[in-house]
């Protein structure tokens, strides 16, 4: 696992060797970055705060006033819109970089219009709401060398540069197996009854603008706020919520890329028609990644809901110790090594003698100060961050995006074609890679 490859050693480093070429250059020393924001409320408001020090707020955007009213108060100066759409035609000139955080399903029309436009972008994970939207970012952000940030904040902990260190020096010799998953339960079927009822649109949302690009359906509470995750129009439910958090250390020590196959091997309870709308309550997703340079093939388990229960205990664990509800059990031939979430907190290697006895190597992988100042770092440097969108953060959502359309063929293999962006043995699986648009809308 020691051995490196060039284009592992340039991305890791922040691509610092090949910087990037940006459409306006690099900002002029001691010019504040002006910075645009769609989505303020929820986690947006982090957001706010992580990009606001040391930066201009010019602008701020959300169809519903109720979410943005803290935002709205505590940047009384920046211009106010509902329509991000609208913000960017008018503030064109004005906007430096944009931050998303809206629901899932509006994430890549609002970053495609920034990127065309030649705006820097740092998006909430995930990153978008199909493999067609991935895809489409990731080409779009190459071409347009843009700064780019999928908002996975753990990716600039020191502790997921550990694991990548640990596990390349062979801490655990060769990493075979993940199991990783989140407790989270983001399922609506109890919900289903109520969606006949016609409540109307509160005065302070615009829900047409909220809607987006997802199809026609009537307003109703069970959707928003924070609801929505768990509706297969608008979220990308537990997968996709938190991929990008727990299986990010895997995904970046192992350079996982893109797998062969997926399968959703076991949904609790959950019928892919009549719940359509929305996600099981427990699944199990399991992907199988081929031989990549120097490491062996990789499966990866994930466990959404209750099925985090599922997780295995690695041998030699303390008793004191529990696997991690939200986390993963990364299993080598010789070790294992278990961690939480966001950059891999509290990782451990088991068993607790082997952890003892192990004499972690030099630190490798830059430190960096945080998500949101690598974005902004990247921006003034001219280069990549470490999450962007056409080498990493694309890569990674794609994962949970294959996991979301296996959900329509339990237990059934599907074989995934990259180099075609198709399914090669399931014709009807490609129907789910790019769901149809709203009128009115396009990505």
């Amino acid at each position: 696992m020691r051995k490196i490859t060039r284009r592992r050693f340039l991305r890791d480093s922040g691509a610092a060797a090949a910087p990037l070429v940006l459409p306006c250059g690099a900002l002029s020393a001691g010019r504040k970055l002006n910075v645009a924001f769609i989505g303020v409320g929820g986690r947006g408001a982090s957001n706010l705060a992580g990009l606001s020090g040391g930066n201009n707020v010019v602008a701020l955007c959300d169809a519903d006033d109720r979410r943005a009213a803290d935002a709205f108060k505590k940047f009384p100066d920046a211009k106010r819109y509902r329509d991000f759409r609208r913000m960017l035609d008018e503030m064109e000139k004005s906007i430096d970089a944009v931050c998303i955080s809206t629901p899932d399903h509006t994430h890549a029309v609002a970053a495609m219009d920034a990127i065309r436009r030649g705006k820097h972008v740092y998006c909430e994970k995930p990153l978008a709401h199909s493999v067609h939207e991935v895809l489409s970012l990731m080409k779009a952000a190459r071409e347009r060398k843009v700064v780019t940030q999928l908002g996975n904040q753990g990716h600039s902990s020191n502790s997921i540069r550990q694991f990548v260190e640990w596990v390349r020096d062979g801490a655990i010799g060769r990493v075979h197996t993940i199991h990783a998953g989140c407790s989270a339960v983001h399922c609506r079927v109890a919900d289903f009854p109520r969606l006949a009822e016609k409540p109307p649109v509160p005065p302070e949302l615009d829900w047409d603008l909220w809607l987006g690009p997802a199809l026609e359906r009537p307003y109703h509470p069970v959707y928003l706020p924070g609801r929505w995750r768990g509706w297969k129009p608008f979220g990308n439910g537990t997968i996709g919520d938190w991929v990008c958090h727990v299986v990010d250390p895997s995904f970046w020590a192992l350079d996982l890329g893109a797998p062969a196959t997926v399968e959703a091997v076991d949904l609790e309870d959950y019928d892919p028609v009549a719940h359509a709308d929305t996600f099981p309550s427990g699944a199990t997703i399991r992907f199988e990644f081929p031989p990549r340079g120097d490491r062996g093939p990789v499966t990866l388990y994930w466990y959404s809901g209750s099925h985090h229960r599922k997780k295995p205990r690695p041998e030699g664990l303390e008793e004191k110790r529990e696997v991690p509800a939200t986390g993963a059990v990364v299993l080598g031939d010789k070790g294992a090594i278990v961690h939480g979430s966001h950059g891999a907190g509290g990782l451990a290697i088991v068993p607790t003698e082997q952890m003892r006895d192990y004499r972690p190597p030099t630190p490798s992988l830059p430190r960096v100060a945080g998500h949101h100042q690598d974005f902004v770092a990247a921006i003034r440097e001219g280069r990549k961050a470490g999450s962007d969108f056409a080498d990493y953060g694309g890569p990674l959502t794609m994962l949970a995006m294959l996991g979301i359309v296996a959900m329509n063929f339990p237990k059934r293999k599907l074989a995934w074609d990259a180099s075609k962006a198709e399914f090669s043995d399931c014709r009807e699986a490609n129907r789910f890679l790019n769901p149809p648009y709203r009128k009115g809308w396009s990505l």
